[in-house]
């Protein structure tokens, strides 16, 4: 079974997933929300890619770029950023990149769960 299939299934066992017409899984978790991929990035390594959308439209003032960059340093599993749009409004989001090839489909399920836990700590840092 291909690594997005089998990402797909494992999560489906402990939340809901959407499987998009691009092959791109969408999750909800704890007020974020999240897109995964699988990328192949040489022919034995194949990538999961993890974008979660912690807040979004948020006024971004120098409190805001101080608890994103306070979360930038202490999340352990994915890069905090603020993506700033037009004008004074910004989304907070969390990027994350693993190997997933080889990993059994307990460990995607934990590994990802884990991410998507410490985007919602760090939606909470930032926006409570």
């Amino acid at each position: 079974m291909e690594l997005a299939a089998r990402l797909a299934e494992a999560l489906a066992a402990v939340m809901p997933v959407e499987v998009e017409p691009d092959g791109a899984i969408t999750v909800r978790y704890e007020g974020t929300f999240a897109s995964l991929r699988s990328v192949m990035i040489a022919d034995d390594i194949e990538m999961v890619s993890v974008t979660q959308v912690l807040a979004w439209d948020l006024p971004v003032d120098a409190e805001l770029r101080r608890r994103i960059a306070t979360q930038a340093e202490s999340t352990m599993l994915g890069t905090v950023a603020l993506v700033q749009q037009t004008g004074k409004r910004g989304d907070a989001m969390l990027r994350y990149n693993f190997p997933g090839e080889g990993l059994p489909d307990t460990a995607l399920q934990t590994l990802v769960l884990m991410v998507l836990a410490g985007g919602a700590a760090a939606r909470h840092a930032i926006v409570d």
